[in-house]
């Protein structure tokens, strides 16, 4: 036992130790809530244990590069930080395991230890047993349910949908009738019906309130019907009426055979005796874990009983953190809290966790390990699902649907009341307010795909890095549900916006030419977008994405498109370059389209002569094309068909950068 090195007003214990005889499991501490007690509303288990989870010696160690990323000294120089050290903890179906500890003391890292969501940025040792069997890294995404800090769901679903669409990707060959079923009795358990058809919302739209998103996000991982289920932080951004609500709700799930293990910040005090074991982190060091009668009876054989009237999750968090607002301060707390931690590393009630995983491991009759509902559908049927799943949630947003659809449109509008109308006469600017709208079309195109990629993406990425990791989908069925329900928006705005600008500024008059200019316009515009998306899969950042795409279509633009420079005339590695530019057979295409067959007047000529003005020189449309690109005219099928190949080219760029970042995620 430690001895006390810190004065305090204890007092003894006989009233949280009287309120603390009662078996594992059952709820002790009488306090009123309305007519009900706690120990009412949260039964308790009866069942015999049926699973185990121990996590055995478990250590994280981080290592990073010191000084900044441009430093050539310190490129080879690495530090060190130990985020988790020798954490062993033990529990069994039925039982909920509360992890306190201050910011900065690994509660998160536990987590991510726990259900295998560590990155390759640092070395985990140790061990993750379940049943008495260590998991393999390939079976801790089936075997966890982790519900995180934020919640990640779309705002324009209702709860019935959110949850519907869920199951539809969890379970296979279930009947409509047995999927509406299984999501009305998860809704019940979660006292979500009443809320059931109201939209999800969000912070700035409103929706439903912050604890019945959280109790969403609770039902969509129960109906893979998991056995052991994570939460991090899941009274975040509640009002204490509403988190002690969470924790009896998570309390009531572990009661029915299932492993709950949770961190929390501050818990309430009549939260005390809910929890069937309690572990406090302190640096990444455990300094106890047991149950709340054997912390009471630790702590006050180390010399610290929790006073009277107190919330012993508040004295013994401050007890167990190491006080930073002074350096002599600091070295005493941290000194207590080494002590603390040697005292329970020596306790009986450490010794008896490591021999319950032990004994574990040792049964000769093991349950199979509790893996998650893996009858899950097949590719096909999860592209259907998350194609309507988007579709439905994007179409409900009225200001998105109206801007994708007539953005183009606006900008045309611009160059309409700008230029009114071309001219025919080459000294009135005939060919070059021509080359001036075709410059115009093909830059803006693609900057108005990326800003729908930039506003509408990031959220469904956010969900799929979540529901990938709950292994119902991988994120690149995500991004091609999302590029197919992007297909036939882009075809339409384009048509609007083609409709508009190109009979109403005079350009040839011809229905054919009006059908490959709305032809040749379509690719850029979804390459615009496409390219946001393969960027958004490598950069987190929306912002840097907006002015990397912009940054590279300016580039394209530029020296792809031969309108500021002549392609004959460019440098070798920019004449190389254009062929990888989509915007080089956009604009071949175009001025093809415009100038072929087209004969200009010349008001400096004289009798019918054209060398009275330079300018006059080009009163063919065929001498045009064959001085900006050469043999345009023999290519102009060819460019189609390369133009297009864009676009499947990064659909597929964008599924490999996505299965990338599944792999990087998951690992």
């Amino acid at each position: 036992m430690c001895e006390s090195d810190l004065e305090h007003g204890g007092l003894p214990l006989s009233s949280l130790l009287t309120m603390s005889e009662l078996p594992v499991g059952s709820s002790g501490l009488q306090i009123s809530k309305g007519s009900q007690s706690l120990s009412e509303q949260v039964p308790a288990a009866v069942s015999k244990p049926q699973h185990s989870l121990g996590i055995l010696h478990a250590s994280y160690t981080v290592s990073r590069r010191v000084g900044p990323w441009w430093g050539i000294a310190s490129r080879r120089q690495q530090w060190n930080r130990q985020i988790l050290k020798d954490v062993s903890l033990y529990v069994e179906s039925g039982q909920i395991m509360c992890i306190l500890g201050s910011s900065g003391s690994g509660k998160t890292t536990l987590l991510d230890a726990m259900s295998g969501r560590l990155r390759r940025t640092g070395t985990l040792l140790g061990e993750v047993i379940v049943n008495g069997r260590a998991l393999r890294r390939d079976q801790f995404q089936d075997c966890f349910s982790y519900v995180l800090q934020s919640d990640t769901l779309l705002s324009s679903l209702t709860v019935r949908e959110t949850l519907g669409y869920t199951a539809l990707l969890a379970v296979r060959g279930g009947s409509q009738g047995f999927i509406r079923k299984k999501v009305e009795a998860v809704m019940a358990e979660l006292s979500l019906s009443h809320v059931a058809d109201q939209l999800i919302g969000n912070y700035n739209s409103g929706g439903i309130s912050n604890g019945e998103r959280r109790r969403v996000s609770i039902a969509a991982q129960l109906l893979q019907d998991p056995t052991v289920m994570l939460f991090d932080e899941p009274t975040t951004g509640l009002d204490c009426m509403t988190a002690n609500q969470i924790v009896i709700l998570l309390t009531r799930l572990a009661r029915r055979d299932r492993i709950v293990i949770l961190t929390i910040h501050q818990p309430r005090s009549e939260l005390f005796q809910l929890f069937d074991k309690i572990a406090i982190l302190s640096f990444g060091e455990l300094v106890f874990c047991g149950t709340p009668v054997e912390m009471l009876e630790f702590f006050n054989g180390c010399g610290y009983p929790c006073p009277e009237h107190s919330n012993p999750f508040d004295f013994y968090m401050d007890l167990t953190s190491v006080d930073t607002q002074s350096k002599e301060r600091e070295m005493e707390t941290y000194r207590r809290v080494q002590m603390i931690e040697s005292a329970y590393k020596e306790s009986a009630v450490y010794q008896k966790i490591l021999e319950s995983i032990e004994s574990t491991k040792r049964l000769k009759a093991l349950p199979l390990v509790p893996f998650k509902t893996k009858e899950s559908p097949g590719a096909l049927s999860k592209l259907s699902v998350l194609l309507r799943r988007v579709t439905r949630n994007l179409m409900r947003n009225k200001l998105a649907v109206i801007m994708r659809l007539v953005q183009n449109l606006i900008t045309g509008l611009f160059v309409i009341f700008f230029l009114l109308r071309v001219q025919n006469d080459v000294l009135k600017g005939a060919v070059q307010d021509r080359l001036g709208l075709l410059y115009q079309f093909v830059g803006s195109m693609p900057y108005t795909g990326m800003l729908n990629a930039v506003n509408l993406f990031p959220g469904l990425r956010a969900v799929s890095d979540q529901e990938s990791q709950d292994g119902l989908y991988q994120k690149w069925q995500m991004l091609l549900a999302y590029v197919l329900h992007a297909l036939p928006f882009s075809v339409i705005a384009t048509v609007i916006f083609s409709s508009v600008c190109y009979w109403t500024l005079g350009l040839y008059p011809e229905v054919a030419r009006f059908g490959y200019f709305s032809a040749a316009l379509l690719p850029p515009h979804l390459i615009g977008e496409l390219l946001t998306l393969v960027i958004l899969g490598m950069v987190q950042n929306p912002n840097v994405v907006n002015s990397v795409v912009a940054l590279l279509c300016i580039a394209g633009v530029l020296v792809g498109s031969g309108f500021l420079r002549n392609v004959e005339e460019m440098p070798i590695p920019f004449k190389i370059f254009t062929y990888f530019t989509f915007q080089k057979y956009c604009c071949e295409i175009l001025v093809v389209n415009e100038f072929y067959g087209r004969n200009f007047t010349c008001a400096g000529s004289s009798n019918g002569s054209m060398t009275a003005n330079p300018m006059c020189a080009f009163n063919q449309g065929i001498q045009f094309i064959e001085r900006i690109c050469p043999g345009a005219t023999s290519r102009f099928t060819a460019n189609f068909l390369i133009l297009y190949a864009f676009i499947p080219v990064l659909v597929i760029l964008g599924a490999v950068v996505f299965k990338v970042r599944d792999h990087l995620i998951s690992r």
